[in-house]
């Protein structure tokens, strides 16, 4: 596979979470607006300072990012719209770098933000996708829970994997979530707690699912000057991946894009998987966060069950993963939960991050899954960035 061109001259800064709310009666854009002031109170920058603007979002309909750059006052020279949900984070940061190294923009602010109304499952369920509706609607049943129940039950009999297994993961982030003060899910969650939880679509249970909420992420992308002139301490990418409708000939989802590229990915780091000190996830539920575990190359193919019981996904355990708790335990903010991972990376790596730090953290593997319809997610994509001296 060809490499990729390094990432020369582009640093990433200034992670934002505007505090998630379980519901909220405020426009996305409302959220957009808050995560934009955040920025601006991190960093000094003004409006005009903002030169690209790349958005993340479900709710902000009928709005795009352009819609978005009038409401927010924004005049930039660059502009991208990412419909691809929890690949969205991974994949702006890609897009903003490669525009800031061609000198397309000097500084890019990347911005994932969604509300949560009462009836927002509904309408999301109903303009999500004509694929999964076409697909699911036959069956009398629509939404993730009963498409993540196809893929962890194909999953966990292809694998071996148990209920106890993935249980392992939703603990650990519960834990780390507990030193997280803007998760919306902080009680102490035990093994059996989660093996006893009423079912929701078999094999999935209540702590396997996200909780969709209200809130916004965001993220500065610029050069290693901008970010001197403010003062910003910076990361830089290592290298990075992305994929769409991957293996498309498999029956049911049990790998994903990562799978294709990940040897490009760390040839391109100059790493390895055992040298990053925190990865960060898409975590809607934890099937997909052992599948990326594997694809990413943590384990061997079929190994991932003895990898799941060998490992602690604490911050002080061997593999610190979804520090800040996670989607499954800090909230599903739309698609600023394929922001978060980004965000909570650059916050480790960086010395900042909303909870308990990871011990010496320095480098971090991110990594995004999006856009689900039926029996697959068809958008991923991974970076791995360092913290710059």
């Amino acid at each position: 596979m060809r490499a990729s061109v390094p990432y020369d001259g582009v640093v990433v800064c200034a992670p934002v979470t505007v505090p998630y709310q379980r519901f909220s009666d405020r426009s996305a854009h409302w959220w957009a607006g808050k995560a934009m002031r955040a920025l601006a109170d991190a960093t000094g920058l003004r409006p005009g300072d903002v030169d690209g603007f790349c958005f993340a979002s479900f709710t902000s309909v009928p709005d795009s990012a352009v819609g978005m750059i009038q409401h927010l006052g924004l005049a930039p020279r660059w502009l991208d719209h990412l419909p691809t949900g929890g690949a969205s984070g991974i994949m702006a940061l890609r897009r903003a770098a490669r525009a800031v190294q061609c000198g397309d923009a000097e500084i890019v602010a990347c911005v994932a933000a969604d509300t949560n109304h009462i009836d927002s499952f509904r309408q999301g369920l109903a303009g999500f996708s004509r694929f999964s509706r076409d697909a699911v609607y036959p069956y009398g049943f629509g939404g993730p829970n009963a498409t993540f129940a196809l893929i962890t039950d194909a999953y966990m009999r292809r694998n071996g994997v148990t209920r106890e297994d993935f249980g392992r993961l939703c603990v650990a982030q519960r834990r780390n979530a507990q030193s997280n003060p803007c998760a919306l899910q902080r009680r102490p969650l035990t093994l059996d707690a989660y093996l006893a939880a009423r079912p929701i679509a078999d094999p999935v249970h209540l702590y396997d699912c996200v909780m969709p909420c209200a809130g916004a992420e965001a993220f500065l992308v610029t050069t290693p000057e901008v970010a001197a002139r403010y003062g910003l301490p910076v990361a830089r990418v290592l290298a990075t991946i992305e994929r769409h409708n991957a293996f498309a000939g498999d029956p049911v989802q049990w790998r994903g894009g990562w799978a294709m590229d990940v040897d490009a990915l760390w040839q391109g780091a100059g790493i390895a998987p055992g040298d990053v000190d925190t990865v960060q996830v898409y975590d809607d539920y934890p099937v997909i966060v052992a599948m990326q575990l594997e694809d990413l190359g943590f384990c061997g193919k079929g190994e991932i069950g003895a990898f799941l019981r060998a490992t602690r996904f604490e911050i002080d355990g061997d593999l610190p993963l979804n520090t800040n708790g996670g989607q499954l335990s800090a909230g599903q903010a739309g698609a600023a939960g394929g922001f978060q991972n980004v965000t909570e990376g650059l916050r480790q790596v960086l010395g900042c991050p909303l909870g308990a730090q990871v011990p010496e953290a320095r480098r971090a593997l991110l990594s995004g899954f999006g856009l689900v319809n039926y029996d697959r997610g068809v958008c991923t994509g991974a970076a791995v960035i360092e913290r710059a001296a």
